[in-house]
Formats: structure tokens, C-alpha cells, sequence
């Protein structure tokens, strides 16, 4: 059983933090074929440890617009806080080399909104490490839609690897870090990128 949870993780069982199968994870999909979001289209800059700047350029193809709202689609603030939160997973992931196959989102505090941000608009996002420790980080995260503020807040990450709980679960870590890894290839501007891993 997973620490701060009532579920059990096993090989082949369903997994709440990424929408589905713990051995099914497949670059953006589940086993299943359910969508996961994902919210940093680029990195445009990364000082390990310290910061990190991305882009989400939002689209009237993305699903959710659909319902949110049929007259007035824009990025529901939720996938606001999510986009800085999936900026700070990769601070963390390219600061720590993958170490830990999970970071996920413990708590949020301060989040504020003051503007959309809609379909035609790209959202940056800068975020900054506040304190990187074994288990938990510490970030300041704030997104901009032509220079004007939309998000801010502070936030918290958890990470680990699946392994700490169960040594069966070693190989579901060890292909959840090669997707996370190819993610980035994904996401790095070409050759003149400061990102190292």
C-alpha cells in the first residue's frame, strides 16, 4: 500500500496518478486509449535546480473546449494550474536525472486567476524552485497570455518511484523514466537548449 493513500499499486492494476494501468503507460496514452493532458508543448528555458520557462499553446482542437464553454471556450483554470504544476514535474525530473518515476501534485496554496486564456493564445509559463528535498518540492509557478498575468501560485510535488514501495514494481518505474525521457526529447528546443540529461 502506497504511504498517504488507501490504494494498493500493483503490476497491471489501475493507477490513479496517471489515468491508467501501471504497465501501460505510453507516451500521452494509457493501455486503455484515454487521453492524458499534457500541457508543456515546449521548454524554452531550464536552469537545473533553479527555473524553468514553457509554452502551452491552446487550440480549438482540444476536447475540452468543447464544454467549457460551448459560447466562450477558453483553458479551464484547473489545466492553468496543471500546466505550471507539469512545468515544475519537468524542473524536477531534469534537475534529479529522473531519479523518481512519480511527481505528482501534494498541495497548492495561493492560487490566484485573473485572465482566459483562449483557443489562438499560447500561455508561458515560468516557474521557479523554491526548495528541491528527498520526497518533496517547493515552487512558485506563474503563467502569462501576452505578458499578462493569468495563473500564480505556490506549490508542492511529491516524488518517488514505485520500487521504494514495492521492489516488484521496479520495471513499471523503469518504463515510466524511458516515456518521461522521450517526452523531453519532444520538448527540448533544438541544439541551443540549456537542458542537460
Amino acid at each position: 500500500m502506497l504511504r498517504g493513500t488507501s490504494q494498493r499499486v500493483a503490476i497491471g492494476s489501475r493507477c490513479r496518478w496517471f489515468g491508467g494501468r501501471c504497465d501501460g503507460f505510453q507516451g500521452g496514452r494509457t493501455a486503455r486509449g484515454r487521453v492524458r493532458f499534457c500541457l508543456v508543448d515546449r521548454i524554452l528555458e531550464v536552469e537545473p535546480g533553479a527555473r524553468i520557462v514553457t509554452v502551452k499553446a491552446v487550440t480549438m482542437a482540444e476536447e475540452y473546449l468543447a464544454d467549457h464553454f460551448p459560447t466562450f471556450p477558453v483553458l479551464p483554470g484547473v489545466l492553468m494550474l496543471e500546466a505550471l504544476t507539469e512545468s515544475a514535474a519537468w524542473l524536477y525530473r531534469i534537475s534529479r536525472d529522473f531519479e523518481q518515476s512519480l511527481v505528482l501534485l501534494k498541495d497548492a496554496k495561493n492560487v490566484t486567476y485573473r485572465s482566459f486564456v483562449k483557443p489562438g493564445h499560447v500561455l508561458r509559463v515560468e516557474v521557479t524552485c523554491r526548495r528541491m528535498a528527498p520526497g518533496e518540492s517547493e515552487y512558485l509557478g506563474t503563467g502569462f497570455c501576452d505578458d499578462q498575468e493569468t495563473v500564480k501560485g505556490r506549490f508542492t510535488l511529491r516524488h518517488f518511484s514505485l520500487a521504494e514501495r514495492s521492489a516488484e514494481l521496479a520495471p513499471v518505474d523503469q518504463r515510466m523514466i524511458r516515456a518521461a525521457r522521450a517526452r523531453l526529447s519532444l520538448l527540448r528546443l533544438p541544439a541551443a537548449s540549456p537542458v542537460s540529461g
